[in-house]
């Protein structure tokens, strides 16, 4: 069981669970049938309050603790940003005093920070809304927050509003909290009302016929050909499960699928994954019995700044599965 008297974990999923619950409340008031499909206001607005209110509690919680977020706020000081910004600041005020429109445009700055360039030893990583396009529609998405020390994620922390806390996707329920600490494994608790945690654990599904894909419906930062062939290399005749964002780490940890995969899309070759993309999910799907390294079988290297810049692409796997699924790829990756 996580030790819930460390300051770390209790911090952790106090404020993943508030800024689930902050992002849920933009996306009810500024989600509507009438939003256009080009219109991301929503989702910029609680990208921002989400990253607002983090930075604030870390500030309050670790005041010496540096956070590495995926926004900073100087498109909001813009004449044009303005009214985003009054709006951000209108939603985190309901979550924390003090949310005046150039206090709440300091918190999301502190998400700046490099850890390679400040030689950072311990840090936060925040992902405000991971999934924006399954938020517009409805779908999964996760708050995602993971703390790293010397390298190495020591807590990952997912906030999933429309999963349940054994994975099963539920749009009517309350969601969940997926939570791995390194060394005493992942665990899920509703996110509502955070109280008696389940443990965790990877499919054990060793035919890869068998195997369950977590497939996205976004496929900008992917290969959707070449995820084709490595089914067909594979072997693979069960249906892909398809959802956004890290909820699907979630998913895995709690045995509802096998395979994971994220390889390169042909437009952006060079591309490299964020940390705090990876970092909260790799550490839950690690905790729960599984494995997850790059595309080369290489471990997921949080030591090269914002970015995993000495990985490429991301195979997360029940472990029993990790092999065959690294020779697949290999594979196509000869043709």
């Amino acid at each position: 069981m996580i030790d819930l008297n460390s300051p770390e974990i209790r911090f952790a999923l106090d404020v993943v669970r508030q800024a689930s619950l902050l992002v849920r409340q933009v996306q009810t008031e500024m989600v509507t049938a009438a939003l256009t499909k080009n219109d991301r206001s929503p989702v910029t607005v609680a990208d921002f309050a989400a990253q607002a209110f983090v930075a604030s509690r870390l500030a309050w919680a670790f005041p010496n603790d540096a956070l590495v977020g995926e926004e900073d706020a100087s498109a909001l000081r813009s004449p044009e940003g303005h009214a985003t910004l009054e709006m951000v600041s209108r939603f985190v005020s309901g979550f924390t005093p003090g949310a005046a429109p150039e206090q709440v445009g300091a918190w999301i700055d502190r998400g700046a920070s490099d850890p390679l360039e400040s030689r950072l030893s311990r840090y936060w990583t925040l992902d405000p809304i991971d999934g924006t396009k399954g938020f517009l529609r409805g779908d999964q998405y996760a708050v995602a927050l993971a703390l790293v020390e010397n390298g190495r994620v020591q807590i990952g922390i997912l906030g999933c509003p429309n999963l349940d806390p054994d994975g099963a996707p539920n749009f009517q329920g309350g969601g969940s909290l997926a939570v791995a600490v390194r060394g005493q494994g992942a665990w899920a608790c509703e996110l509502l009302q955070p109280g008696e945690f389940i443990s965790l654990q990877v499919s054990g599904q060793s035919d890869p016929v068998q195997a369950r894909l977590l497939r996205s419906f976004e496929s900008g930062h992917t290969n959707v050909g070449q995820i084709d062939e490595f089914i067909q290399a594979l072997g693979i005749q069960a249906e892909a499960v398809r959802m956004d964002s890290q909820a699907k780490y979630a998913v895995l940890a709690a045995g509802r699928g096998e395979l994971l995969l994220r390889l390169l899309s042909a437009d952006k070759p060079d591309y490299k994954e964020k940390i705090w993309d990876q970092a909260a999910g790799s550490l839950i799907v690690e905790e729960a019995g599984g494995r997850i390294s790059d595309l080369y079988g290489r471990a997921l290297d949080f030591t090269a700044g914002r970015t995993l810049a000495r990985n490429r692409g991301i195979l997360a796997s029940n472990g029993i599965l990790h092999a065959p699924a690294l020779r697949a790829l290999q594979q196509i990756s000869a043709q």
